[in-house]
């Protein structure tokens, strides 16, 4: 079949799977709101709440393992800011591993990816209705969750600039509390509040030290500190659907550096410095809440209790609108049901309905079966983030080079100390798969995401045989060209059999 451009080219540009009014998704997000939805990515709910387990743990040295962790990450953005300035693509690295290494690689970066996003929808209603319930005794916790799930349905169905404002309030007011909370923190360490001394350095020497459960402690926290960042990615897919997105990535891959730095690890480093690591408030209500106690703040667990509910919130939001967009691109590209490709007035309607749905149907099982199906989902998500970010470096090693040889000039962002950084972050991958293995809690962890991985793998890999066959039979072939792209990174659409253009971008036309 002939091969067909993209219209604009930074666009995705698949059609969809049957005649439509449009063909592509439109570019309704302003600077405003990348700039916004990058920044509020980084403070979620695994920051207010899921940091307890790992002061708990590591102690005062929970500050080295969020800056260990934290270097990791913005490795792993600066290498996908790289790929996805040099080619805007809603499908982020899933497209980019399957320029690199193969259709297969594509399909279980992608798929393994939207399953995590679908079921961390899940998780998050449950723990905002528990917030809602109570406030409200007596109100049913999934009667929350449907409610939220309708909203946020709604403006993921609608344009993307609704989605778009949503996010940019959400980010704004999270943004707008843990600045209030850093400044509150300082003016405490330094004795400035009133009825406050200045604590010096005593929660971080006394009490056990700095390292106060020795280097097993310092694991935990260290791998506790590793999953808290997710979310950055979503802003390398909605780059695509942004006025400029090659600007849009661009800023704010570099800025990524400092938003880590202040929120996570400045957070960090307020609290063990004014908290004592071992006060149990830390791991069961949440770091934030014992340090505003600690402080004497008046309703503070209310206060958090605002916060958290604001950041599960947005984190729904945008997880709905990823898993619709990777689902979207995936179709594309001819790797799943053509029907989830159908664009409406710019909106991938239908992906939005099936992740929303696949979301809400995790909610039902976490009520219908607590005790094997869910924490069974639960496994399978525990490391798919670290799945992702391999792929991601491993594409970026390949992708460089390519493009260097033939479109040097999208470079515009540029992974530091290339190839060694590469290498060097590929590596300390690998050594948190090793400690995933020491501790008995994430290794079912890691055992269950292995497993997930492994069919997708095989599920790609049988996908993209049989589609070569079919190719080879009819004599057009069915592989997508794998150049580097011109310009901003042109999608060109090779027509599979699903008839859902690919999302691949080629030199040759």
């Amino acid at each position: 079949m002939p091969r067909t451009s993209a219209s604009p080219p930074t666009a995705d540009s698949a059609a969809p799977a049957g005649p439509s009014a449009d063909s592509a998704l439109t570019h309704g997000l302003k600077q405003r709101h990348l700039s916004m939805i990058a920044l509020g990515g980084v403070i979620g709910a695994g920051l207010f709440v899921g940091s307890g387990a790992g002061i708990a743990a590591a102690g005062p040295s929970i500050i080295v393992a969020y800056a260990i962790s934290g270097l990791l990450v913005m490795m792993v953005m600066r290498m996908l800011g790289e790929m996805s300035a040099a080619n805007p693509a809603s499908g982020s690295f899933s497209v980019h591993a399957e320029r690199a290494i193969g259709p297969w690689a594509g399909f279980t970066a992608g798929w393994s990816f939207w399953f995590l996003l679908c079921v961390a929808v899940g998780l998050e209603g449950i723990g905002a209705a528990q917030i809602v319930s109570g406030w409200l005794p007596g109100t049913p916790e999934w009667a929350w969750v449907a409610l939220f799930m309708v909203i946020f349905l709604g403006t993921n169905l609608a344009a993307v600039k609704n989605f778009g404002e949503f996010e940019f309030w959400f980010a704004a007011l999270k943004v707008i509390a843990i600045t209030l909370f850093l400044v509150l923190g300082l003016l405490a360490i330094f004795g400035v509040l009133p009825d406050t001394d200045a604590p010096g350095l005593s929660n971080l020497t006394g009490d056990g030290g700095f390292l106060p459960k020795g280097m097993d402690g310092f694991i935990i926290g260290l791998l506790a500190s590793v999953f808290a960042y997710g979310g950055l990615e979503t802003v390398t897919i909605a780059a695509a659907e942004s006025e400029n997105p090659v600007q849009g990535v661009a800023k704010a891959v570099r800025t990524a550096m400092w938003r880590i730095a202040v929120f996570y690890i400045g957070s960090m480093a307020v609290i063990v410095t004014l908290v004592p690591w071992d006060d149990p408030k830390v791991a069961e209500v949440g770091p934030f809440y014992a340090m505003l106690d600690h402080l004497g703040v008046g309703s503070a667990a209310q206060i958090m209790n605002v916060v958290i509910l604001i950041a599960l919130l947005s984190a729904m939001n945008a997880n709905i609108y990823g898993a619709s967009r990777m689902a979207r691109s995936l179709v594309a590209r001819g790797q799943g049901p053509s029907v989830l490709g159908r664009i409406s007035s710019g909106v991938p309607r239908n992906a939005v309905m099936f992740s929303s749905v696949f979301g809400f149907l995790c909610v039902l099982l976490s009520y219908w079966r607590p005790d094997d199906v869910f924490p069974w989902l639960l496994n399978m998500i525990g490391a798919v983030i670290l799945v992702v970010w391999i792929f991601i470096a491993v594409s970026q090693l390949i992708l460089r080079r390519r493009t260097e040889r033939e479109a040097p000039q999208t470079l515009v962002v540029r992974m530091w100390f290339f190839p060694v950084g590469t290498m060097v972050a590929l590596a300390a991958m690998a050594g948190i798969f090793l400690l995933m293995l020491r501790q008995p809690d994430t290794r079912d962890q890691l055992l269950a995401t292995g497993a997930l991985t492994v069919v997708l793998i095989g599920l790609g890999l049988l996908r993209q045989r049989r589609r070569g066959d079919e190719g080879a039979d009819d004599g057009t072939g069915t592989g997508a060209d794998s150049g580097a792209g011109s310009g901003a990174g042109s999608e060109v659409g090779a027509e599979a059999g699903t008839g859902a253009a690919a999302e691949i971008p080629a030199q040759r036309r």
